[in-house]
């Protein structure tokens, strides 16, 4: 099986030079209808595609981004993206930007075989140092790993 990592990538590219260009019929094209954006804050918010496609070519602008380290994992048909996101945003022409972390389902299509963004999961990444030692710690095949669970 070929590596999706490329694809999901200029896919993600695409996504998101659309919403700084505000492009809406490039968003719509890369957009799944049944596409929803879950911002994962205290109080969790949903925006459908409908909401979401609007927003992005009016209220919601980019100016800029830029990904961090890049995950993709290929589930056949279906796609995850998971990356740090830099954004430079505004929303009704307030500051919106910062870090944050995107968790991103493509779906490929049935008919036109083209990839489509079925959901995005926005939140804010952990700055604890510790968090990813220690869930490295967990790691059943790291060598570290294998020798705490051994003492």
């Amino acid at each position: 099986m070929a590596d999706l990592t490329p694809v999901i990538e200029t896919m993600e590219n695409r996504w998101m030079r659309a919403w700084v260009q505000r492009d809406a019929r490039a968003l719509k094209a890369l957009t799944a209808r049944n596409f929803m954006l879950l911002m994962g804050s205290k109080k969790p918010v949903i925006l459908d595609a409908r909401s979401w496609l609007e927003a992005a070519t009016g209220r919601y602008v980019c100016s800029s981004y830029r990904f961090g380290d890049i995950y993709v994992r290929d589930l056949g048909g279906i796609a995850i993206f998971a990356s740090q996101l830099e954004l430079q945003a505004t929303m009704d022409e307030v500051e919106w930007s910062g870090r944050f972390w995107v968790t991103d389902l493509w779906k490929k299509g049935r008919v036109r075989r083209g990839w489509r963004l079925a959901q995005r999961v926005v939140s804010l990444p952990d700055d604890n140092p510790e968090v990813p030692a220690g869930i490295r710690a967990l790691q059943l095949w790291h060598p570290r790993s294998r020798l705490k669970a051994e003492h």
